[in-house]
């Protein structure tokens, strides 16, 4: 993330814009609370089947989730082009939003993968919860409703682990076209940060990282009712 001397030499030395200086600022805005999303959502986890654990707190869970998922996204939206453009431009300068967002993206994605398990082992019993209220995703069972005139109380836990499934694989998506434009170096701060215990990972074993998480997501994410 570019502190506030680099935004100084930046504007100095590469005449740079207020347009991207302002650019710039908002990356690291948007870095920053997505830093702070994902360490929340880890937080979170952690009380799943302890004495804190309840409907609420799996609510809010869902919601952090998605929350993190969308600021993901919308990060990489504003920030691909430009990597893209400067690699275009031949400019191979390392760019230290996209490491940031590609390391916070590998955790966030472990964290699906653990939060998935967890549902499995530990599902919650949210029919009271949502007794009055529309559940995650309640599209169906409304229409259902109305054409078979039946009341239906909406999964909580088989409708999370799909939902969880389809944010891995957008997670994943990110992380396989991120990869194609991070620096080869950080390969050797991955395994000196023991982010990888089979040694230092280049772009194939980046990819079958994403793949083998995917991978195990998929085996067990198909529901039984479909």
């Amino acid at each position: 993330m570019l502190t506030t001397h680099h935004l100084h030499h930046l504007h100095h030395h590469r005449g740079s814009t207020a347009v991207e200086l302002d650019k710039i600022t908002n990356l690291n805005t948007l870095i920053v609370e997505i830093n702070s999303h994902v360490a929340l959502f880890r937080d979170m986890l952690i009380h799943v089947g302890q004495a804190k654990d309840c409907p609420e707190l799996r609510e809010k869970i869902r919601k952090l989730r998605r929350t993190c998922v969308e600021a993901f996204k919308h990060t990489a939206q504003i920030l691909m082009p430009q990597v893209k453009s400067a690699m275009a431009d031949g400019i191979l300068n390392d760019n230290p939003h996209l490491v940031l967002l590609f390391y916070m993206a590998q955790l966030f994605l472990r964290e699906l993968v653990k939060s998935y398990r967890l549902i499995q082992v530990v599902p919650m019993d949210m029919s009271g919860y949502y007794e009055n209220r529309a559940g995650p995703s309640n599209l169906g069972n409304v229409i259902s409703q109305i054409l078979l005139c039946k009341q239906f109380t909406p999964d909580f836990n088989e409708e999370e682990l799909c939902s969880i499934t389809k944010d891995s694989q957008d997670i994943a998506c990110l992380l396989s076209e991120m990869q194609e434009y991070m620096p080869q170096h950080e390969a050797y701060i991955e395994r000196n940060a023991a982010l990888d215990t089979t040694g230092p990972w280049q772009a194939k074993r980046r990819q079958n990282y994403i793949c083998k998480n995917m991978s195990l997501l998929c085996c067990v994410s198909r529901p039984n009712y479909l």
